[in-house]
This record gives structure tokens, C-alpha cells and sequence, in this order.
């Protein structure tokens, strides 16, 4: 080859190499403009997909009753899901700011009295002499008290006004999940297949083993974790609205957080038993504070019938991905965060195990049967 051939073949690879850097270069721009359009939706439409996935089996039996109409099916789970969250949250609301007006008129018309407080209390380990002090000083003169502690009410306030924010936007987000889970119903098989593809393309033959490990993971997290905490959440609510514990939906909200995020609800009851005893008579004090406890180690029977047999998942991964989605993306990362972490250590473990993959139908099948 002479020199001239040589220059010519060397100019031929520059400009494909050129040509090939501006197309890589043009398709990553692209890619890149696509995820930061798509960024805020991300975690909605996340958690709209795994809300489907999961119900994707009552939604098949659903549609056969209803003589294979699959759009029927869909919009009735819709409306009964946003008619389970938005109306919880509005009794929720709306007992909230009642109980807060009244607080305000009857500290504005002086009309305000706080009962004194148990000898009992000043026994509480660690805080209890210095809550003793504060509420008999509330209770003998409560003006002087809110003054004395001005400060620390005017932040508090803050925080529960910045609280109630971001509760109203969690709401929001549920709202547009569930329609979004609707839609995804719908197009189920659809669905099914491209991720069938998408994990081919990336796995090769195992790509259909780990979309049905996948599957079966969600299923059995969604009910073993989230079903449970939202079970105990609901029996909480009940015993407390029955003892009339003020706002007993803002208290079930963060007996749901605790649960799902592995701590025991009775870190919130506890407490509420105790100011129970302090108030109501010694029975029915009893008797909720019993309930209480039954509540709190509810999950110890109940996460086995629902978790599903053959996925072993530490509680550990469920606490760290609950807690993480909380602090990345909000309420909705606090459910979306032990499904994540929980499906990712699963695949993790499945794709270092080779033999479960060879037969990904048995924990799909336990997980469905529990």
C-alpha cells in the first residue's frame, strides 16, 4: 500500500470516527434531555407500576368476572383506591384543623384547662421528672408556660406546618400513582412482555426467570411489608378513635411509618396508653393499652401468612430501602424504597445463584399461594 492509500484509509477512519462521536454524542444528549424531563415523574410512575403488579392477580379475576372487560376492572380498582385514600385523609384533615381551631379559640377566650398530671409519670425512665414539671406547670398556669416556651412552640409549628406540606403532596403523588396503576393494568400483558424483552436483552435465556422472580418479589413485599403496615395502621386507628384519642388518623400515619419501616408501632402507642391511664377510667385504659400491645406485635403472625415462603428477604434491606426512598423522594419512597431495595437484593442473590434462576416458577407460585 503506498502512501497515498495510506493517508486515504486514515482521513476514511477519521471521518467515521467523527461521524460515529457526533451520533454517540447527539443519542446521549437526547438520552440525557429524555430522564431530566422525565425526572420529577419518575418515582410516581415507579410506584404506579408496582401498585399494578401487584394487584395484577385480583385484577385478572376481576376482569373474567366481568366477562373479560379489563378497562372495568381497572377504573373500579381506581376509584375504590382513591376513595381508600382520600377519604381517610379528609376525615383526617378535617378532624385536625377542628381539633386546632378549637384549641385556638378556647387559648384566645382563656377558657383553656389541662388536668394535672399522674405521680406515676414522674417514674417514666429518662424524661419523665422533667415532663412531670413541664405539664403540672401547664396545668397550674398555662400561660406563663406557653411564654416560657415560646421559642420552642413557634418552631414546632414550623415543622408541622412544613409536615402537613409534604403530607399533601404525598397525597398528590398517591393520587396520580393510582391512576397511573390503572392504566398500567390495562395494558398488563402489553406490559409484561416488553419487560420480558428489555431483561432479555440484558440477561440473555434468563431474562423471563428474573422479570418472574421480579414479579413474585413485589407481590410478596407488598403484602408481607406494606399489607401488614397498613393492617396494623387500621387497627391502630380504630382503638384510638374508640378511646378518643384526639386526631387518631395523624397517630395511625405514624404508626404506618413505623411499621413499614420495621420498628414497633407500640414506640407511638406506648406512650398514648400511658396519657390514656392519666385521663379515662382504669378499665377501658387497660383494655386499650392491651389492644395496643396485641397491635404492635401483630406482624410477628401476620408477615409469615403474607410474605410468602422461599423470599427470604433480611429486614434489614426493607428498614434501609423504607427509610432511604422516605429521604429521597418522600412519602412515596417510603413504600417505593423497601420494594426497590428489596427486588434489587433479591435479583442481586438470584443472579449470584444461578440454580434459582433454572427454576424461578416455585417462589411465584409459594408467594401466590400464601
Amino acid at each position: 500500500m503506498n502512501n497515498s492509500d495510506t493517508v486515504a484509509a486514515d482521513r476514511n477512519f477519521q471521518k467515521n470516527a467523527m461521524a460515529s462521536f457526533v451520533q454517540i454524542g447527539a443519542l446521549l444528549v437526547l438520552i440525557v434531555w429524555c430522564f431530566q424531563i422525565i425526572a420529577p415523574f419518575i418515582s410516581v410512575i415507579l410506584w404506579g407500576m408496582l401498585i399494578a403488579v401487584a394487584l395484577y392477580p385480583v385484577h385478572s379475576l376481576l376482569t373474567a368476572k366481568f366477562g373479560g372487560r379489563a378497562r372495568l376492572s381497572a377504573t373500579l380498582f381506581v376509584f375504590l383506591g382513591l376513595a381508600i385514600l382520600l377519604l381517610p385523609s379528609w376525615i383526617t384533615a378535617e378532624s385536625s384543623i377542628g381539633a386546632m381551631k378549637s384549641v385556638g379559640e378556647q387559648l384566645h377566650s382563656g377558657t383553656v384547662s389541662i388536668s394535672p398530671p399522674d405521680e406515676s409519670v414522674a417514674e417514666w425512665p429518662l424524661i419523665g421528672e422533667k415532663v412531670y414539671g413541664i405539664w403540672s406547670d401547664a396545668a397550674s398556669n398555662l400561660e406563663a408556660t406557653l411564654n416560657k416556651y415560646s421559642d420552642q412552640l413557634q418552631s414546632l409549628g414550623r415543622h408541622v406546618v412544613s409536615v402537613a406540606g409534604s403530607m399533601a403532596i404525598g397525597i398528590l403523588q398517591f393520587v396520580v400513582s393510582i391512576i397511573i396503576a390503572g392504566v398500567f393494568l390495562v395494558s398488563a400483558e402489553v406490559g409484561h412482555k416488553t419487560a420480558v424483552k428489555f431483561a432479555s436483552s440484558l440477561a440473555g435465556n434468563r431474562g423471563e426467570a428474573l422479570i418472574d422472580l421480579a414479579v413474585a418479589t413485589i407481590r410478596s413485599v407488598a403484602k408481607g411489608v406494606l399489607g401488614v403496615a397498613i393492617i396494623q395502621a387500621l387497627l391502630a386507628a380504630i382503638g384510638l378513635a374508640v378511646i378518643g384519642v384526639p386526631a387518631p388518623g395523624i397517630w395511625a400515619f405514624a404508626v404506618l411509618i413505623l411499621a413499614i419501616v420495621q420498628l414497633p408501632p407500640f414506640i407511638v402507642l406506648g406512650p398514648i396508653a400511658v396519657w390514656v391511664f392519666s385521663v379515662a377510667e382504669p378499665m377501658p385504659a387497660t383494655i386499650f393499652a392491651v389492644y395496643a400491645f396485641i397491635v404492635s406485635i401483630s406482624d410477628s403472625f401476620l408477615k409469615p401468612l403474607f410474605l410468602g415462603r422461599g423470599m427470604d428477604i433480611p429486614m434489614l434491606v426493607i428498614l434501609l430501602g423504607a427509610i432511604g426512598g422516605m429521604i429521597m423522594s418522600g412519602i412515596v419512597g417510603l413504600f417505593l424504597g423497601a420494594i426497590v431495595l428489596a427486588l434489587g437484593y433479591t435479583i442481586l442473590m438470584a443472579w449470584m445463584e444461578t440454580d434459582e434462576l433454572n427454576n424461578p416458577r416455585q417462589p411465584a407460585e409459594e408467594a401466590e399461594a400464601s
